[in-house]
């Protein structure tokens, strides 16, 4: 086997390999040989097949796997004994094969870049942090009580109001060039609760009710959102006929001990604890998420190493599909509104490579320092994406059992946060408690 390396330009190696034709026969000798042994065919013994009637029925098919192996086998070596890493798989170019004559390929790759390592002591960071205090607590209790709140009908012979529900019984019908239609299918229902104001509704239903009274029949019309379930009904108007039957008012439920017993916890004060730790715990990822963005930033600003162009042309497809797609939905956000698509491109084009820069490092930082996701990380992973999914834990479960890549998929931000923790841990980092409506405005990484 003869092996010429290429010119190298930048990250990019290349090599061409040539292998005798004589190691390709060999290989394939070997192979029927040993499909002999195990075939069977009419008016032959087991193993007694000539070799000739083997190589005439199989030589073809035997003659591609051997290529196939032969050339990965050799792409494997070639990149192993010369301590490459390559960035991505890589490239094989067949350049001349002849049944009997030598087998010519060529090899390209993209390697990974020499990766200088961070001095972590030098990078000081500042983290904000902020405490729960008791009107956050009461804010949320209060939040709560709204949610379980009870409803009271009114008695009183009145007009219904913001925030009232009115148990309504209603048809619908569709509206064509102006001229009310027939009721259609799934528009009529009976003693459905209508909160005036609330959402959930077609736009114009719950607000058509503002100002009825019990036992009045009114007519609302309305237009389907042009995205709405329905095709035959998305983008059309519609005239609904409603009855009201009775009024509600909700009242939020009281704030006290029974309350609590009502969620299941033994005290006032033992619910107010729970809501405290919850509230905590988001303050905390919050006060993560911020000090991770400034390491990230401050990691970018050292990096200077030249990154894979393939790698960044695939982070950056990946991208801007995404863009492409807000594009047309014209759902772009607001500093992107009103740039060409070049300077768009040009834009996004910096954060792939920002991206793959990052990856790179953080994953050298890991592979250098010996950071590993264990097997019990990755299981408590699988389970509690399993327990996102109630009554289908198994099914998810066997799911990654079966697919890797959904696996890798797991293991790649448990990864990061793991690397993130290291780079912490050396890093030098200062809290500073501020306000919680001011953390939760700081841009998450």
């Amino acid at each position: 086997m003869q092996v010429t390396e290429l010119a190298a330009e930048g990250l990019k190696r290349g090599f061409t390999v040539v292998v005798p034709a004589a190691d390709i026969a060999a290989a394939r000798d070997q192979r029927l040989a040993s499909l002999a042994k195990e075939i069977r065919l009419p008016g032959f013994r087991p193993g007694k097949v000539p070799a000739a009637v083997v190589k005439q029925r199989y030589g073809a098919s035997i003659m591609g796997e051997v290529l196939e192996e032969q050339v990965q086998s050799i792409t494997k070596t070639v990149v192993d004994e010369r301590g490459l890493r390559p960035a991505m798989q890589p490239k094989i170019e067949l350049v001349k094969f002849e049944d009997g004559s030598d087998l010519e390929f060529k090899i390209e790759l993209e390697q990974l870049p020499e990766i200088p390592l961070p001095d972590f002591s030098a990078i000081a960071l500042e983290k904000p942090v902020a405490k729960v205090g008791d009107d956050e607590v009461m804010k949320a209790l209060e939040g709560i009580a709204s949610r379980n709140r009870a409803m009271e009908d009114v008695t009183e012979d009145r007009a219904a109001t913001q925030g009232d529900v009115v148990v309504t019984d209603f048809i619908g019908r569709v509206v064509v060039d102006g001229v009310v239609g027939e009721a259609f299918e799934g528009g009529t229902g009976t003693d459905m609760p209508v909160e005036i104001g609330g959402a959930g509704f077609i736009p114009g239903f719950a607000e058509g009710l503002e100002g009825i009274k019990v036992g009045e029949t009114r007519l609302v019309d309305v237009t389907f959102p042009a995205e709405y379930g329905a095709a035959e009904l998305a983008g059309k108007p519609a005239q609904f006929e409603l009855t009201a039957k009775k009024l509600q008012t909700p009242v939020a439920a009281a704030v006290d001990e029974e309350f609590a017993k009502k969620l299941g916890l033994e005290s006032l004060d033992e619910l107010k604890k729970r809501i405290a730790e919850s509230l905590q715990g988001e303050y905390d990822q919050l006060s993560r998420l911020n000090v991770k963005r400034k390491l990230l930033d401050a990691l970018a600003e050292q990096a200077s190493f030249e990154v894979p162009p393939s790698m960044v042309d695939s982070e950056f497809g990946q991208i801007w599909q995404r863009v492409e797609a807000d594009l047309k939905e014209g759902k772009l956000d607001d500093e992107d509104k009103g740039k060409d698509e070049e300077t768009l491109k040009g834009d996004y084009r910096a954060i792939a490579e920002r991206r793959i820069r990052l990856g790179l490092l953080l994953s050298e930082i890991g592979r250098s320092n010996n950071i590993q996701v264990t097997n019990e990380e990755l299981t408590r992973a699988m389970r509690t994406e399993a327990s996102r999914y109630p009554g289908q834990e198994r099914q998810v479960l066997d799911f990654f059992q079966k697919n890797p890549q959904a696996i890798d998929n797991l293991r790649a931000p448990l990864f990061e946060e793991k690397v993130v923790d290291f780079m912490l841990e050396l890093a030098k980092v200062s809290e500073k408690e501020v306000p919680a409506g001011e953390l939760s405005a700081e841009p998450a990484a």
